[in-house]
C-alpha cells in the first residue's frame, strides 16, 4: 500500500517533464518510505533501479551490470559484467540516447564504500557523457552524513552536478493518519505518538485494524516488529551502540543538557558531546533552543523520534515483563493510564505541524518564517515561563497553548498564555492559538470572540487542513 508522498512525487514528475539529464539526490533516514517513493515514481517509466548492497568492489559491479543488462540487454549475449565501472556508465549513456530512462541506485553510500573512488567516477561520466543524455539518475541513502557530506558536500567530486535533491522526511501527523481511516481523530494522534511517522511502523500497527491490538502485537511481544527496533537501528548503524543505548535512554529519561547526560550516563562530558553529534546527525536526537534565540547554554537535547520515545519511555522499563509474556498486562497496567502525560509533548508537535499546513495555505494572520518552543525568566515574576510554541516573522507573532486534557480549556489558559507571551519584549504584533483534545469552555470561546486575536483549534480540526 502506498500513501501519501503528493509533493514529493509531484516535485519528481516535475523535473521527469524537463527535457535534458537530470541528477537528483535523494536521502533520509531509515524507514522513511525513500525505496517506495522512488519504485512508485518508476511504475510507469523505463527505469533501472539498483539496490545496493554491503558488499565488495567486484560484487558490487557484477550486482549493478546485472540490474543494468535487465533494462538494456543489448551487450548481454557479449558479457554478464562490465569490465569496470566506466564501461558501464558508458554503455548506460550509449543505450539511453535521446530516450528517457529513469536510472536509480538506492543505498548509494554502500557501492561508495565498495568502491571508494565509484564517486570519482561517476563524475566524469556525468562531465562527458550523461550531461548530454536524456538520463534521469537518482542517487538515494539512509546515511544522512554520508549523502550530506561526500554526495552533496563541496569537497565531495559529484558537487555541483546535482540538478534537484529531495529529503525524505517522516509524514507528518495528518499523513500518518491515512493509514487508520478506520480510527476516530483521538487515536489517530495517538498511534502516530506511539510511530512517529515512519510508513513501515504505520503499516504494521494499521494491520491489526485496532490500534491497541496493533501497538500490542508490535511493541509489547517479544516476536513483535518493533520489540527491538531501536536497537537493532542503532547496531546498523553505530559502532558502539551500547553507550549510544545508554545515551538514548538517558534523554529519554529527562535529561535535556549536555551535563545532565553525562552524568546519567556515567559518561565523560566531551565523549557525550561526540555521540551527541553521531544523534544528531542520524535524526534520533535533536537540539532545541528557545525559537527567536541563538544556540548556547539554555539549549536541550530530546528524542526527535517518537518510536523511540515510546519504545524506551514503555519498553525499555518492561523488558523483562514482557519476555514473561506479560505485554497484554503492561499495556493494560503501566501504558494506558501513563498515555495523556507522554501525548502531551507529542500534542504540541502536532500543533505545530497543523500551524506549517496552515502556513503554507496562508490562512494565519501572519506569514510566519520560524516555529518553535520558548522558555526564558520571567523577571518581574521571578520564575520559568515556557510557551509551548512561537510562530514568527520579525516583530509578529502566534503564541500557541497545547493541552491534551480529558477537561475543556478555560479562560484560565488564555490569560497565562497572554502573560507569558510579554516575557520575550521583542514582539509587538501577538495573536493567540489555544489548541484542546477536548474542546473549550463557554468562556473562552466567547472570549475569543470578543477579543479577535485568539483561535481555537478542537481536535477535529487538526484534519481539515
Amino acid at each position: 500500500m502506498f500513501v501519501g508522498r503528493e509533493r514529493e512525487l509531484s516535485a519528481l514528475s516535475a523535473l521527469w517533464a524537463e527535457d535534458g539529464f537530470q541528477f537528483v539526490v535523494v536521502y533520509g533516514r531509515r524507514r522513511v518510505g525513500k525505496t517506495a517513493l522512488l519504485a512508485e515514481f518508476c511504475r510507469d517509466k523505463q527505469h533501472v533501479f539498483h539496490v545496493a548492497t554491503e558488499q565488495g568492489g567486484r560484487a558490487a559491479l557484477e550486482s549493478f551490470s546485472r540490474d543494468l543488462l535487465d533494462v538494456m540487454p543489448q551487450a548481454r549475449d557479449a558479457l554478464d559484467t562490465f569490465a569496470s565501472w566506466e564501461k558501464a556508465f558508458d554503455y548506460m549513456s550509449s543505450q539511453a540516447g535521446e530516450q528517457r530512462v529513469v536510472v536509480v541506485i538506492d543505498e548509494y553510500p554502500y557501492m561508495a564504500t565498495a568502491y571508494s573512488a565509484i564517486s570519482s567516477i561517476l563524475q566524469k561520466a556525468i562531465d562527458t557523457r550523461m550531461a548530454s543524455s536524456n538520463i534521469f539518475l537518482v542517487l538515494c541513502g539512509s546515511s544522512m552524513s554520508f549523502m550530506e557530506n561526500q554526495v552533496l558536500g563541496y569537497k565531495s567530486p559529484l558537487y555541483g552536478r546535482r540538478t534537484a535533491q529531495l529529503k525524505v522526511e517522516p509524514f507528518d501527523y495528518a499523513d500518518s493518519a491515512l493509514f487508520f481511516p478506520g480510527l476516530g481523530p483521538e487515536d489517530r494522534i495517538v498511534a502516530y505518538g506511539a510511530t512517529g511517522g515512519i510508513p513501515q511502523y504505520l503499516l504494521r500497527v494499521a494491520q491489526h485494524g485496532d490500534l491497541k491490538a496493533g501497538l500490542i502485537k508490535n511493541y509489547f511481544d517479544p516476536m513483535g516488529h518493533l520489540f527491538e527496533e531501536p536497537a537493532n537501528l542503532l547496531k546498523q548503524e553505530l559502532r558502539e551502540p551500547a553507550v549510544y543505548n545508554s545515551i538514548v535512554a538517558a534523554i529519554a529519561a529527562g535529561a535535556g543538557r549536555l551535563n545532565e547526560i553525562a552524568t546519567k550516563t556515567g559518561e565523560d562530558s566531551k565523549k557525550c558531546a561526540k555521540y551527541l553529534k553521531t544523534l544528531l546527525d542520524l535524526r534520533i536526537v535533536k537540539r532545541e533552543t528557545p525559537v527567536g534565540e541563538k544556540a548556547g547554554r539554555k539549549s536541550t537535547y530530546s528524542l526527535s523520534d517518537n518510536m523511540f520515545r515510546f519504545w524506551y519511555r514503555f519498553v525499555f522499563e518492561n523488558i523483562s515483563a514482557i519476555e514473561a509474556g506479560l505485554g497484554d498486562a503492561v499495556f493494560d497496567r503501566r501504558v494506558l493510564p501513563a498515555i495523556p502525560e507522554y501525548m502531551g509533548r507529542v500534542f504540541e508537535d502536532v500543533c505545530m505541524q497543523y500551524m506549517i499546513r496552515r502556513n503554507r495555505s496562508m490562512s494565519l494572520p501572519i506569514m510566519f518564517d520560524q516555529i518553535g518552543r520558548w522558555w526564558g525568566n520571567n523577571q518581574v515574576l521571578k520564575k520559568q515561563e515556557e510557551i509551548d510554541f512561537i510562530a514568527r516573522s520579525g516583530q509578529s507573532a502566534i503564541f500557541g497553548e497545547c493541552k491534551w486534557r480529558n477537561e475543556r480549556m478555560g479562560s484560565d489558559s488564555l490569560a497565562r498564555l497572554i502573560n507569558a507571551s510579554l516575557v520575550p519584549e521583542q514582539y509587538h504584533d501577538r495573536h493567540y492559538m489555544l489548541f484542546s483534545k477536548s474542546g473549550f469552555t463557554t468562556g473562552l470561546v466567547e472570549e475569543s470572540r470578543r477579543r479577535g486575536d485568539v483561535e481555537l483549534v478542537g481536535i477535529d480540526q487538526l484534519f481539515e487542513v
